[in-house]
């Protein structure tokens, strides 16, 4: 620092060199990502013959 330079005007140029313009633009495609909610069983989806014998009757 100088004895021109005033302190303020140091802490100025402080201030702009690091706030002094916008970050890139983000856009929205990047801020988003695509995955499934869960994996496909395909055991959860075959018939089961005696399903209702299970759910129905009592042991």
């Amino acid at each position: 620092m100088t004895h021109s330079e005033k302190p303020e005007d140091t802490a100025e140029a402080a201030r702009h060199a690091r706030f002094g313009k916008l970050p890139e633009r983000v856009r929205p495609e990047d801020t988003t990502e695509e995955t499934p909610a869960s994996t496909v069983d395909p055991a959860r989806d075959r018939y089961d013959d005696d399903d209702w014998l299970i759910r129905n009757v009592a042991p």
